[in-house]
């Protein structure tokens, strides 16, 4: 027993000098090369951000909003359903985004990092874009209060008043008296903000003010379909709750995004945030300011993204585009021409690929002025002109209730039987795996055109599928009425 310390003493040596004879044998090899390392040469190595921060600070704000009489307890009842069921804000979005959003094993969510409720209180941040005491934040941080207070970073503190909302961006304008100038920032040029640029947030997060944290641009033009206009920056820098209305930085000082919503698996930052581009902001906060509300540009039409088949079955060389399902009558796009059917792939010298870029490129245009308009109609393009109107307040309408279809019926070879309806030609069955099937259609789905042209009776549809075929065509388009609303559909025939 008195030998096994020596032992295990001599074993350790042993193996320590095997180790370090190694390593010599190896450094000898790699240095055998006469090839030079790769290295990188610092350029300008950055300081770090304290000079910024300590300068832009100032014009940062907390904001603490108190609920009227009520709130308090719908909003506790809204957490507990949203703890309950992590995957509620996500059940309305297209298949793809849920897949996005569920990359982080399944139980992720979108949430807007709006403020933390205490009591029938909740806070969040902003930043003041003008001397006279004008601060910009979210919609949802002042949306439905009653009581608005901005706490600056001296601990002064002021009640604010709401000067316009506008929903659709998540955009708010309020405005203190200080009876005195105010520090204040500009907005930057979000356009020129790159992926991988540095960018600092600055705000009150879980109520602690005066935060401040770094990351990069991580992507452009992100979709999370909380409204009709999104068009975020994806950025890593670390927002959380309150957080919500606060500014994003360049390294010039300038803001170029209005932090608004994460991505979040537990409530907190995993480093997927998103922030309203500083030029959407810019041009909403300045109708906010001068008008308290926000008027767009309208088009006048309903529109669909482009599919592969019916891609092929409208002509058009690629999937980019929109395709027009309705046009409403006396609006500016029935006055410069546009139809059913058509696929608009410009406007106003942007290029359109889906329904997204037309909504922006249309919004973004001034009532009164014109813009120039390219459709590609039955394969051949089409230049248009078109005079954009104010935007107009959708009208709901209760869809009509389908009349009962005759029995008569005829099937297909691309896998759906028809029957004749009052309103066109009823899709009685679908066969699984068939060509109907892959192409989207359903049992009933009612054809109201086949390739631009109006159809009665399944004789017509039949004749229709038929002469495309005998033509060598790889796709129809189809006009369907499902559930009360109409859409194209490209029917896959090869």
């Amino acid at each position: 027993m008195s030998n096994t310390p020596k032992t295990f003493a001599a074993a350790m040596l042993l193996t320590t000098a095997l180790a370090a004879g190694t390593g010599a044998f190896l450094a000898t090899n790699i240095n055998q090369s006469h090839a030079a390392p790769i290295t990188v040469t610092p350029v300008n190595p950055s300081p770090g951000f304290s000079q910024l921060i300590t300068k832009v600070k100032p014009a940062v704000v907390q904001i603490t909003v108190v609920s009227g009489p009520g709130k308090e307890a719908a909003a506790d009842a809204d957490d507990e359903d949203e703890d309950a069921s992590p995957d509620e804000a996500l059940k309305n979005m297209p298949p793809e985004m849920q897949r996005f959003f569920r990359q982080f094993g399944g139980q992720g969510r979108l949430q807007m990092p709006r403020p933390q409720q205490r009591e029938s209180r909740a806070q969040g941040s902003g930043f003041i874009i003008d001397a006279s005491g004008y601060i910009v934040t979210n919609n949802h941080v002042v949306d439905g209060a009653r009581d608005v207070q901005v706490t600056l970073t001296d601990g002064s503190k002021f009640t604010a008043k709401v000067i316009g909302n506008d929903s659709k961006t998540d955009l708010a304008l309020i405005k203190i008296d200080a009876k005195r100038e105010l520090p204040y920032v500009a907005f930057g040029d979000s356009d020129t903000a790159h992926e991988g640029d540095w960018v600092i947030a600055v705000g009150n997060p879980y109520g602690l003010g005066g935060t401040a944290t770094a990351g990069i641009i991580s992507a452009h033009n992100r979709d999370i379909h909380s409204g009709p206009y999104d068009d975020f920056l994806q950025i890593d820098a670390s927002i959380n709750p309150g957080n919500s209305g606060g500014p994003l930085f360049n390294q010039s000082g300038q803001v170029v995004g209005v932090d608004s919503a994460i991505y979040s698996p537990n409530g907190g930052s995993v480093g997927i945030g998103f922030a309203i581009p500083s030029n959407v902001a810019r041009m909403v906060v300045t109708q906010l300011r001068e008008h308290g509300t926000v008027t767009r540009g309208w088009l006048g039409v309903s529109m669909q993204p482009l599919t592969p088949s019916l891609a092929k079955a409208a002509g058009v060389g690629s999937e980019k585009g929109v395709m027009v399902n309705s046009v409403v009558e006396n609006s500016p796009a029935s006055r410069a021409g546009v139809q059913q059917g058509d696929v608009i792939t410009q406007f106003g010298g942007k290029t359109i690929a889906d329904p997204r870029d037309l909504a922006l490129a249309v919004a973004n245009t001034t009532a009164g002025a014109s813009a120039k308009m390219t459709v590609i109609r039955n394969g051949a393009t089409t230049p248009l002109n078109v005079t954009i109107a104010n935007e107009q307040v959708p009208v709901k309408t209760a869809a009509a209730e389908k009349p009962a279809a005759k029995p008569a019926a005829l099937k297909h070879p691309v896998g759906m039987s028809l029957a004749a309806d009052a309103k066109g030609v009823l899709v009685s069955a679908v066969t699984p795996g068939s060509h109907a099937d892959d192409s989207g259609l359903q049992a009933g789905d009612v054809i109201e055109q086949v390739n631009g042209k109006k159809v009665s009776n399944p004789d017509q549809v039949v004749d229709a599928l038929r002469t495309a075929q005998d033509q060598k065509r790889e796709a129809v388009s189809l006009l369907i009425t499902r559930d009360g609303h109409s859409a194209f559909l490209g029917l896959q025939l090869a």
